[in-house]
């Protein structure tokens, strides 16, 4: 009994109703959908709603549709259909053959719309839009009912059909459902649920020259595809009541209930399609999949990975209550993914050559080189190691600060999976900036020989010279100032001057041969990194910083 009222504690709000409704027999089955506008590119926020709705399918053995609400072709394009799709295949939501397009059910929207018209629950209004905001009344006033609200039957039907034959020009008239003038909830004062509007569809092509409204649209679309909950986000919850009221009218049987749930919002980040879209048509960004944006196509760009965004998922979990996520929690997750699947590769991202003075001429030995000591069963690889050596020029110091224990001169520090060495010196150019430094090594100290000698506190990675191959490199910070905050007075973006800082000079060891797209790595010290999916070729590649090796981020926290 104790273990019974443990699960159904540990069950989320949504789970805990889905329970109800199949024990008390209104559904003997779960079916859920996922219904993107196609408009723009998903965001994060999707993930979470991707995830949700899948994720209960899946757990109740149901069934996951998706479903694209094309019904405002003003702003949606093919391009946005198919990224969207491949947003939902790359997180793991399995649809099998349940792609649908609202779209397609506009003939059975306008069948529903003329049983309205015939049941006394929908006119043909002429007012115009400004005209229907002004009688809608507000908060504190009620709603003043349309002078056309009392056609008769007859005359609505031939009104409405030829606003289908294209009678009318855009905005001329509009179908409106009959509801309450005088309701508390705004969304049932005879809300329109059809305009004439001629634009061309992204898959109707001119075949209509009307198109329903949202509220209307969705909840005969879930009608129609027999989904029993549908999870929406809470600022759908004034709109259940018309929700509710459009799948009763129009006489559907077992109809989908509507739950809500909290929106995911992340700190300092841009999701809204507008200034996304400012920012793509300012080149500013390198389009929806720039890696600085939390779009799905831009974070897969970055690097991160589809078990990132499901345990960032789970982490933040499911409530009622609207609040806000550090974005810490999302770079918390990609490391935690990454950490133990990926090789510990060495890259010097800001170089300068050292030369080992006493080591051999023209000698390169291979030493080996643990993939990733946390983790064995990643093997083993080759390294090249010689007498001339790129290592990060902030790994030596002419003059050393105090606690700083790398090269220096006359301090001897590892050379990483290889051996001692000692500063001896350097050599700089006219202006005072180092170029190459120096040191001697000693052949005793080789890692893995058991040298049980002295002890160094310094160890440094470097790059073989003679094999390194030159890479491209990109940094990236949040392209909002965190600082500053993310809005200008005058509502525009704050924008990071320093949200993306390219290295063109940058060394890998040999072992990235054959890196492709979308590969991960983690670079000792500098991060986690991944082939750029756009940019990189094998004769040039390009890696993404997915996110440093520091985390501020703490579970519990």
């Amino acid at each position: 009994m104790e273990d019974n009222k443990e699960e159904i504690i540990s069950k989320n709000f949504i789970e805990q109703e889905i329970d109800k409704d199949l024990s008390e027999g209104v559904y003997n089955h779960v079916q859920t959908r996922f219904p993107p506008e196609p408009n723009g590119y998903l965001h994060i926020g999707h993930a979470k709603s991707i995830l949700l709705n899948y994720g209960l399918a899946k757990k109740y053995g149901g069934k996951f549709n998706l479903r694209f609400d094309d019904t405002n072709p003003t702003k949606e394009k093919t391009e946005f259909v198919e990224s969207i799709i491949e947003d939902v295949k790359w997180l793991g939501a399995e649809f099998d053959d349940r792609l649908y397009f609202a779209s397609n059910y506009f003939q059975e929207m306008y069948d529903c719309a003329v049983l309205l018209i015939k049941k006394g629950k929908a006119f043909v209004c002429d007012l115009t839009a400004d005209e229907i905001r002004e009688y809608r009344g507000d908060f504190k006033t009620p709603g003043k009912e349309s002078p056309y609200r009392n056609r008769s039957v007859e005359e609505n039907l031939k009104m409405f059909e030829e606003m289908k034959d294209g009678k009318y020009k855009d905005g001329e008239k509009v179908l409106r459902a009959r509801i309450d003038m005088s309701s508390p909830n705004i969304n049932m004062r005879d809300p329109v649920i059809y305009r004439v509007a001629r634009m061309t569809h992204h898959n109707t092509g001119d075949t209509w020259c009307i198109y329903p409204m949202y509220d209307f649209a969705h909840p005969i679309e879930d009608a129609i595809e027999h989904i029993t909950h549908s999870i929406c986000t809470l600022e759908f919850e004034d709109h259940r009541p018309l929700y509710d009221w459009v799948v009763k009218e129009c006489e559907f049987e077992n109809p989908p209930r509507q739950i809500e749930f909290a929106k995911l919002y992340l700190t300092n980040v841009v999701t809204g399609k507008r200034y996304i879209k400012k920012l793509v048509e300012d080149n500013i960004v390198d389009g929806w999949e720039d890696p600085r944006l939390v779009s799905i196509a831009a974070l897969r760009r970055r690097g991160y990975t589809p078990e990132s965004l499901r345990m960032f998922v789970d982490l933040v979990g499911v409530s009622k209550a609207n609040s806000s996520v550090d974005y810490a929690m999302l770079e918390y997750c990609i490391r935690e993914d990454l950490k133990l699947k990926r090789p510990r590769m060495m890259a010097i991202l800001d170089p300068i050559k050292l030369v080992i003075d006493n080591y051999p001429e023209d000698t390169t030995e291979y030493l080996d080189v643990a993939n990733n000591l946390e983790n064995p069963e990643l093997g083993e690889r080759k390294v090249p190691f010689g007498k001339e050596l790129y290592i990060e020029r902030e790994d030596f110091m002419e003059e050393p600060i105090k606690k700083y224990f790398r090269l220096f001169p006359g301090n001897e520090v590892r050379l990483m999976n290889a051996y001692f060495v000692t500063c001896t010196g350097c050599e700089k150019d006219e202006n005072g900036n180092v170029t190459v430094v120096h040191c001697t090594y000693d052949p005793e100290t080789k890692s893995g020989s058991g040298f049980e000698g002295r002890k160094v506190k310094g160890t440094i990675h470097w790059v073989a010279a003679l094999t390194a191959q030159k890479v491209e490199c990109r940094l990236y910070e949040n392209i909002v100032d965190e600082e500053k905050g993310k809005l200008n007075e005058d509502g525009s973006l704050n924008l990071n001057p320093n949200s993306l800082t390219v290295l063109k000079n940058c060394y890998v060891e040999p072992s990235f041969e054959g890196a492709r797209a979308y590969d991960s790595y983690q670079f000792v010290r500098n991060g986690f990194f991944c082939v750029d999916c756009k940019d990189s070729t094998p004769e040039h590649l390009v890696f993404n910083r997915i996110v440093s090796l520091k985390s501020s981020f703490k579970i519990g926290k």
